[in-house]
């Protein structure tokens, strides 16, 4: 059960990139169509990738099996840590846009995705984590354990790891 519920380290930067740009179309759509019914597989897939990973995330399966082996010039991995972290706040942004629209309506529920598009814009198009940034903050005011992940809490483990990457 415990294998269950654990996510994967190191996580493929294509497969999170792609999980972003699901994110990022369907919290587009919604906002754009005024679906707001599109909060609830939003919110489940959070929910599933926070949990376990992509195992039970439709979104993150679709990732992981079609999109990402399909990228082979993508040979990329990232701690997954702070991917984790990063599902946690989606999964705080789109809960609370749920709750708020199943209270107040979609008129104020919907400006709580605005943030959550804005972030899986960045990771999906540009390859910037915004929780992931956030993460290796929290790590040095030490409100994550550094033990976590040693190397978001030390950038200059990452700037040398690009490095020998790109040699």
């Amino acid at each position: 059960m415990k294998r269950f519920f654990s996510f994967p380290n190191p996580v493929n930067d294509a497969a999170a990139r792609t999980v972003a740009l699901g994110v990022f179309t369907m919290a587009v759509v919604a906002l754009a169509t005024k679906w707001a019914w599109l909060l609830i597989p939003l919110t489940y897939g959070f929910v599933a990738r926070v949990a376990a990973g992509p195992k039970i995330s439709p979104l993150g399966q679709f990732a992981t099996r079609v999109a990402a082996p399909r990228l082979t010039n993508w040979d990329k991995s990232v701690p997954g840590p702070p991917k984790r972290f990063a599902q946690t706040m989606g999964l705080a942004f789109t809960g609370s846009a749920t709750i708020v629209w199943l209270t107040a309506g979609w008129s104020d529920a919907r400006w709580i995705l605005v943030p959550l598009i804005l972030a899986a814009a960045l990771e999906g198009f540009v390859g910037y984590c915004t929780g992931c940034t956030v993460f290796g903050w929290l790590i040095r005011a030490g409100v994550i354990p550094e033990a976590v992940c040693l190397e978001c809490g030390d950038l200059s483990l990452r700037r040398a790891a690009k490095t020998v990457n790109s040699l």
